[in-house]
Parts: C-alpha cells; structure tokens; sequence
C-alpha cells in the first residue's frame, strides 16, 4: 500500500514539474515574440546558407549580444510622422546599454556571418512594383504612395535651404552674408517631385582619374571657367573639364604648394600628425585634392556665392566638400576638429568684428594646431594690405595664436595646447574667454560667440595616435559623449568597429564594392564612425562623411579624433548639398528613431536629390518603417529589394536595398519632353 501511495505521489510530482515546464516556456516565447515585435534589436548579417532566396540572417550567436551600433542611441518609440519637425530636443534621455556575454561581464566577441555569394549576385535583379495597368500608383495592402513627378529642368542644382529666395528676400540684413546660411522652405514647401540630373548626364569619371577631370555635361557651367582660366584652376577641353591643380594663390599647382607648406613647418607632417584639414573658400578643391594621396582627409567648403558652382566641381571630382559661408552662425563641425585650417586668398575679413570670425577657426583647429593663411596681406607692400596685415597679427596674438614661420605669400600660426597664456593676459584684453558653460560642440543653429573657446585642462582632443593608429585608439574625447555607459565606452567603441568591419568585408567581397566605382559616401547615422572605419581599413577607395543627427548623442569629436569627416544635421531639414553629391547613402536604424520628428517621405526625396544616378541605398530598420520606405523608394522609381531575416515575416528587423538607376532618369525626362510636345501641338 504504501508502495503505490508513493508510486502515485511520484508520478503527480513528474506530471507537476512537466506541466509547469510547458506553461513557464509558452510564456517565455510570448514575451520573446512580444518584445522582438516591439523594437529589441539584434545583430543581422546575410546569410551563407543556400536559399531560393537571398535573405539576411540571424548570427548563431545572436543570443549573446546585441545590434552594437544601435547601443549609443536612446531607445525610441515609434509614433506617426509629424508634418512640421519639432525643434531637437535640449537634452537626450538616455538609458544604459552594454555588451554582454554569457557570463554577464563586457566583452566585445562576437560573431558576424558570412554574405552568401550567389545570393548577392540577385540583388541587381530586383522588381519594380508597379500596377499591371501602368498606372500612377503602387500598391500594396498596407499603404499606397503615388508616383512622383519629375522637377522642373531649372531645378537641376537646387538646395533647398539654399536657394530659398523668398526667405532670403525677408531677411532684416544681409551685411554679414546671412543670404549664404541655411534658409529652409517652410512646412508644405519642400521637394514633391525628383530632381531631374542634367541632359546629357553621364556616369562619372571614376577616382583617381577623376581628380584630373570631369564630363561637362554633369556640371554644364562655364562661369568658373571664363573667371578663373588665367588662374590655373580649370578649362574646357571637347567634352570635358580639366583641373590643372592650380588656385588663385598656388598657380603653379597644389603638389608644389603642399611641399613648401611642409618644407617651411615639417612637424605638420602630412598623413601622420595632419589627417583631417578643412580649406575654407577652396575653389574648385585642388588643395584637398591633392592632399587625398598624402593620406589626408581635407573638408573643402565655399559659399554658394558668385562661384555658386565651385562646390559641385569638388563632388564630382570625388573631393569631400560642402556648401558652406563663415557669417554668422557656427559651422557644423565640432571643437578641436581639424589638424590644420587652410585658407588661400578665401575672401574673408578675419579681423571684422573684433575677430569673431577668426574665433570661429579656433574653436575647431585643434589644440596645437596650425592655421595657413595665403594672401595679399602676407607679402604685398601697400598701405592698405599692410594694416590689414598689422591688423591680423595684433588679433592672433591676443588669441595667444604664435607665428611660426612667413615665408613669400604664406603666413602660418600655431594654436596654443593649453590655456596657461590666455589665463595670463592683462585685465581687459579682447576677446574673453568664453563661459565654462559654454558647449563649444553645441552647433545646430548656434550663432556666432566673441569669445575664445577653453581648451580641455585634461587634454582631450590634443593627445591623438598619428594616423593610421588613430582610426581604431579609442580617443580620450570618448568619456565626453553624453550616453550613460561611463565604464562599456571602450567596449562599445571597439564592438561597433567590428561589428561594422566584418559586415562590409563581407559587402566588399561579395558585392564587389572595391569594383562599382564608390566614391561620395554618405553615413546617415554613424555613431562612433564604425561604417567609415570599415572601408578605410578595408582600403575601399572612397571618403565617407559621417552625419550625426540631433536627436542623438553628439559623437562628432570621436568621429574627427579617429581621423574620419563628420558633421551634424537634423534630417527633418534638407542637406547643404548639391544634387547628384552621393554614390552610395547608408542609413541604419535613422527612420524608426526619427519617424517621430520628421516625415519619412520628405527624408526619402532629400535621399533621391543627393544621390546620382546610378546610386546605392542601403536602409537597415525595423519591420515598423520598412513596407512604407519601400513604396515611397518605389515611387521614386528606385529598384528596391526588402530583405527578410531567417526569423520570417514576423521579424523586427528588414534591410532595404535600392538602386537608382540612371536609364530611368532618362526615360522619364524623354517620355516627359513628349508630353510637352503634345501640349503644345
């Protein structure tokens, strides 16, 4: 009897314990399934299993970490596009993250998977969604966007913020050039239609020959040409332009003058101590063209002024540059940015204002860093030019700036490393030293400040790697990043690099992007600069500028203290660029995060007019935006291709592939030229 009582008492125990077992792992998948559908990220890569068809898999160890560039950005939630962009916020809620292993202790092991081959090789061949009976919409059970209609013809160089005229026109002044700043369309003003490329419009000329030359009809303007040709910086031959190498101040070329730049100061030592230098009023961008085989990563800007044209000429040579104008708001990069500031005969009054513009070149040269002036003051000997030049030396000594060398027309100055002579100067010397309140990284719309920015006590920002080390040195700047993850930054920063390095080694090798002629890249949210360190590492001959939203975290001086270009952005607003600047626009995790700020439509015709024809996107999201980014790619007329992970339809995550390409544009602008015909018979 008692035997059986046990027996029993057994068997309820098993039957218990496999109930409870069934009942805690049903409620376990649920949550699972609940919070993969609500926005909890993981690593996604291609995978190498053979398929029917191409799809983005899970890593085997995806258990054990998570999306590493998502980790320096707040968790957001996903709310309905707002027509008008609220301002971006004051502050950044932020949460803690990390990476962690099996153990629970930090680590930065993990695993990317292979790109299967065969299946990359049917992302060329994709489908456009269009209905059977040719009509003006696409369509899918969730959302329907029609097709958008060509631009004008005149607006085949438009910037919006640019070539605002009404704005500008309403403006109190423009004595300081404020008709040069961002000037954005009002809400329901901005693009509704794609920008059409110009007749004739070609594939360009691929780097490194096309430093040396472009085709005529992708920038059809000779005004450059007729001001400048006596000067050495371009001419028209048959169907094309040629870039001599040569400025205002530099006839003789830009090898030349980079030689006696590093003969008269050699601890400039290019491609080692300078690696980042921004050339401001830059022409055509020979300079920090030809600085490009000296390893050194130059950010051209000019004004879209009487040369509105000069910044275009950059882009298509495959040079970094952007429309820019020092008037009276800070630029968009951040404090000690730059190695080395260039100036030839740029055109601006350094000494107005008691000097603010030449205060704004402090705040981003480095500490130690140099500052090259070429111009008429430096040499000529006439009344005028040498109180300009008296002028000039009384103000870089009272931003204790020392003089290092003069020699012909070239004036270089040297920045302190530290505030021991600003400290020491006499009661009332101009200018001040600015607030310590002051957030010298603080840039968005930011005007102008009369003061000198201090330079870290601690040294950050001064005590870099030379180049190349520095690409992968976490920088000391890294613990000032405003995430709250003090002790992981260093993890954080080393896992981001390589999770982004064994994902694009697998792009190169697989999509051959050493071979499809990538050149302007455009990171649309680069964290700490992992995407542009992978291809700078993998010596994929191309320069990336890195945009940092305003939503986020500012990571912009990790991004210049590894040697890489950035800038900040808000992409609720259009981008200070040309159209037809960017091979290749890569976006990860931008629209769940700003969906809730700024309209996706809007961001995806910004996208269409700062890609060439012949372009690449490439939109890695959750599953929340995909579908709709689709159709609207889709009625831009991309080819787009929307990648499943191995989880299935109920996955969080998608990748978006597109392509525009350049036969379409051309089909669209004949078939339209048709119909205009048709009008008028």
């Amino acid at each position: 009897m008692k035997l059986f009582v046990s027996s029993n008492l057994l068997r309820n125990s098993v039957f218990f314990k496999i109930s409870a077992f069934v009942l805690i792992s049903v409620a376990c998948f649920f949550l699972g399934k609940h919070w993969s559908e609500d926005g909890f990220r993981r690593l996604i890569f291609f995978s190498a299993e053979p398929s029917r068809s191409p799809i983005v898999a899970l890593s085997p160890d995806f258990g054990k970490t998570y999306n590493i560039s998502d980790l320096i950005y707040e968790s957001h939630p996903i709310l309905p596009p707002s027509l008008s962009p609220p301002p971006p916020p004051d502050s950044v809620e932020l949460k803690v993250f990390g990476i962690v292993n099996e153990n629970g202790t930090m680590s930065d092991e993990f695993q990317i998977g292979d790109y299967d081959a065969e299946s990359a090789e049917t992302l060329g061949n994709q489908t456009e969604f269009e209905s059977s009976d040719g009509g003006n919409e696409f369509t899918t059970a969730r959302v329907s966007v029609r097709k958008f209609g060509m631009c004008s013809e005149n607006m085949t160089e438009y910037i919006p913020c640019l070539d605002n005229v009404e704005a500008i026109r309403r403006l109190n002044s423009t004595v300081r050039g404020e008709r040069f700043e961002r000037n954005c369309p009002k809400e329901g003003m901005g693009l509704n239609c794609t920008v059409p490329a110009p007749s004739g419009y070609r594939p360009p000329i691929p780097w490194p020959k096309s430093r040396d030359e472009v085709w005529f009809n992708n920038v059809p303007h000779t005004k450059l040409v007729e001001d400048k040709g006596g000067q050495n910086w371009i001419y028209k031959e048959n169907d094309k332009f040629k870039f001599p190498g040569g400025g205002t101040q530099f006839i003789h070329g830009a090898d030349q003058y980079l030689d006696q730049i590093s003969q008269m100061i050699p601890d400039i030592s290019f491609g080692n101590h300078t690696r980042v230098v921004l050339d401001i009023g830059c022409g055509v961008a020979s300079f920090g063209a030809y600085l490009m085989s000296r390893n050194v990563l130059t950010m051209s800007i000019a004004p879209k002024d009487v040369h509105e044209n000069q910044i275009q000429f950059a882009l298509e040579r495959g040079v970094p540059a952007m429309v820019a104008a020092f008037t009276t708001r800070r630029l968009l990069y951040p404090s000690q940015a730059f190695d080395l500031v260039h100036c030839s005969r740029c055109r601006i009054n350094w000494t107005r204002d008691d000097g603010i513009l030449l205060l704004e070149v402090n705040r981003m040269l480095r500490a130690g860093g140099y500052f090259v002036w070429a111009a008429q003051p430096v040499y000529k000997h006439e009344k005028a030019l040498e109180e300009q030049w008296e002028e000039m030396l009384n103000l870089t000594t009272r931003l204790c700036w020392v003089l290092v060398k003069k020699e012909g027309y070239i004036a270089i100055w040297q920045k302190p490393v530290n505030n021991t002579c600003y400290l020491s100067r006499g009661a009332g010397v101009t200018p001040p030293l600015c607030n310590s309140e002051d957030d010298p990284d603080n840039v968005w719309y930011v005007d102008l400040k009369a003061c000198i920015t201090r330079i870290e006590e601690n040294g950050y920002g001064a005590n870099l790697a030379p180049w190349p080390a520095r690409l992968q040195t976490p920088p000391d700047r890294l613990q000032t990043i405003q995430i709250d993850s003090y002790v992981a930054r260093k993890e954080l920063f080393v896992a981001e690099s390589k999770y982004w390095k064994e994902i694009i080694s697998n792009y190169v090798n697989a999509l051959h992007w050493k071979q499809i002629g990538l050149r302007n890249v455009l990171d649309m949210r680069a964290g700490f600069g992992g995407f542009a360190a992978a291809l700078a590492e993998l010596k994929v001959d191309c320069w990336v500028l890195n945009v940092i939203p305003v939503s986020g975290p500012n990571t912009l001086p990790v991004i210049y203290d590894r040697g890489l270009l950035g800038v900040m952005h808000d992409w609720c607003e259009p981008f200070d660029t040309y159209p037809r600047s960017y091979d290749l626009l890569h976006a990860a995790g931008l629209f769940s995060i700003e969906r809730k700020r700024c309209n996706m439509t809007t961001m995806m015709l910004e996208m269409d007019r700062i890609l060439r024809p012949g372009g690449r996107v490439y939109i890695r999201d959750t599953i929340n935006v995909m579908s709709e980014l689709q159709e609207i790619g889709n009625a831009m007329r991309w080819h787009t291709s929307l990648r499943e992970t191995a989880e299935g339809p109920h996955a969080s995550y998608r990748v978006l592939v597109c392509e525009k390409r350049l036969e379409s544009s051309e089909k669209r602008r004949t078939k339209k030229k048709r119909k205009t015909k048709g009008k008028r018979a």
